[in-house]
């Protein structure tokens, strides 16, 4: 059995971003549980989460927090899972407050941290955590780069074809 994903966000408000990293979850067949937790207003709860994750079942967890952004720390302090963090954009600092407490981390409390808002590519980091010991995600991961690929190609032939035709 293929191991899950958690993706905890501090705030309700941070869906519309995470919906992104669910979707691309859900694109590699990967069973998630997505969760509101916050660092400051339910600490015993996220610790309580984080701390029986592998037992239940989790491969990965992706964490979503914005202005002080200490939920990743958190949850990365009561688990020996990889934990994931998405620094969200805030008003006040653009996100810059939360990409800093999300990766400024101490040492033995790592912390993998994906750009502000950068959803998908957390939830791609977690395919790739989990495909490390899943040859069907790894075909996946493989399938999805070489379309990519194909994809930039076609855009190039096309640009050089404009060229041309200047």
């Amino acid at each position: 059995m293929s191991k899950k994903v958690a993706v905890i966000m501090g705030s309700d408000s941070d869906f519309p971003v995470v919906k992104s990293a669910l979707t691309e979850l859900k694109k590699y067949g990967v069973e998630f549980e997505c969760r509101v937790m916050s660092a400051h207003r339910t600490p015993a709860e996220a610790c309580e989460f984080a701390s029986k994750a592998r037992e239940n079942g989790f491969g990965a967890i992706i964490c979503a927090a914005g202005m002080a952004a200490h939920l990743a720390g958190v949850v990365a302090g009561h688990t020996t899972l990889p934990v994931i963090g998405i620094p969200m954009k805030s008003k006040a600092l653009e996100g810059v407050d939360a990409l800093l407490a999300t990766v400024m981390m101490p040492p033995g409390v790592p912390v993998a941290t994906v750009g502000i808002d950068g959803a998908k590519n957390a939830a791609v980091l977690a395919v790739q955590m989990l495909a490390i010991s899943d040859e069907e995600l790894a075909a996946k991961l493989a399938a999805e780069k070489k379309a990519m690929a194909d994809g930039v190609i076609a855009k190039d032939k096309a640009l050089q074809e404009q060229i041309a035709a200047l």
